[in-house]
């Protein structure tokens, strides 16, 4: 007889209600059917975790006001959580990873790893030591067709690499919003939550990870300028970077905060020897390819001509749109695989925690870069 599998249970720190983040990661573990919710520590605020455990349909006995009795009481169930999603301000991740990591539970930790370097580094022995798996939603490498992208350049379709430009610009901290009240700007403009980093840890770290995905090509240095322009910000709101990449390709990020009338405008341009790619994240069904002696190329998600390493991630027929969520639902799909296989296969491509641990290295880098007036700094 076939042996019915189950969902992995999990539970959830953060996330309780008022938060974005925490319901997209719930949308995004359940959409597969590969996770299943069973316990919370929602918020440090007891009536808040309860209010939100209630709305979420947990039972009482599953909802915690601390994350540390959540790991002990859970570790010890039956029925308890296999794996933990943190989804905490960034000050938070190292200590709520380590006491997870410690009770035997998996671990699935929003970006970036954790509000300093030191802290990431320590994170990562602790996690190495561990026979447990440590993901990183790292969400945007999941649409398909950047997935597409990742292939072709791995199979040389356009040669050589030599230019990558990535953008992920962002307009909704061009005024001071953190005086308001706004949760979601005053802990990310507070350098003791978010870390030192703003601009560059939030959304920058997500196109450098995009950067070294898709050219599958490691970062040896960077030059960097983070700039505060709004008054009296403690932050970073906007960083412009020059990469030099270990295969001899040149590249340039820019993120930004303050760029009003932009969104979430995530891009990539890469150019090779023989031709290029592009995909923009506002029109993710569609990835152009343009060659030396040939027309350009519109290549569709699930369309003609598309390769299996984007195809396994369809989930709809072509012509019907898939974005953010579904593309979010990749990384926990792929998360699953590896917790029940037990290790990351050659065709997972789930980012890990070297790919926090880079993105920590970045930010670093970039600090440290632009307080030296743009000089070109290694990433260690």
């Amino acid at each position: 007889m076939t042996e019915i599998r189950q969902p992995i249970r999990y539970g959830m720190v953060g996330g309780g209600l008022g938060g974005f983040i925490g319901g997209v990661h719930r949308i995004a573990a359940a959409m597969d059917g590969e996770f299943r919710l069973v316990a919370g520590a929602l918020s440090s605020n007891p009536e808040v975790a309860h209010a939100s455990a209630c709305q979420l349909g947990l039972p009482a006995d599953r909802s915690y006001a601390d994350y540390r009795r959540m790991a002990a009481v859970e570790s010890e169930r039956e029925d308890g959580m296999q794996a933990v999603v943190i989804v905490t301000p960034n000050h938070l991740h190292a200590e709520q990873a380590k006491a997870f990591l410690a009770a035997g539970i998996h671990v699935i930790c929003d970006k970036p790893l954790t509000a300093t370097l030191d802290q990431a580094l320590e994170l990562y022995r602790v996690a190495k030591r561990s026979d447990r798996i440590f993901a990183v939603t790292y969400c945007y490498t999941g649409y398909p067709m950047v997935r597409e992208a990742r292939q072709r350049i791995r199979d040389g379709e356009i040669g050589a690499l030599r230019l990558i430009d990535v953008e992920y610009p962002q307009g909704w901290l061009a005024t001071a919003l953190e005086e308001t009240g706004d949760k979601k700007a005053s802990w990310r403009t507070d350098p003791l939550q978010s870390g030192p980093g703003g601009c560059v840890a939030d959304i920058g770290t997500h196109a450098y990870h995009m950067a070294r995905f898709v050219s599958g090509d490691a970062v040896e240095s960077v030059s960097a300028q983070l700039t505060r322009f709004s008054p009296g910000r403690r932050v970073d709101d906007d960083v412009q970077a020059r990469l030099r990449f270990a295969g001899g390709a040149q590249g340039m990020l820019w993120a930004s905060q303050v760029a009003v009338g932009h969104e979430n405008g995530l891009k990539f341009r890469i150019y090779g020897e023989s031709g290029s790619l592009e995909w923009v994240q506002a029109d993710p069904t569609y990835l152009w390819k343009s060659t030396l002696d040939g027309p350009r190329q519109l290549l569709t998600r699930a369309g003609a001509g598309v390769g299996n390493g984007s195809l396994r991630h369809c989930r709809t027929a072509a012509g019907h749109p898939e974005g953010y969520l579904e593309a979010f639902a990749t990384i926990y799909t792929e998360a699953a695989e590896w917790i029940r296989a037990g290790e990351a296969t050659a065709e997972n491509l789930c980012p890990g925690i070297e790919d926090g641990l880079e993105g920590m290295r970045f930010i670093d880098a970039c600090i440290a870069s632009s307080n030296q007036d743009g000089a070109w700094t290694d990433l260690g």
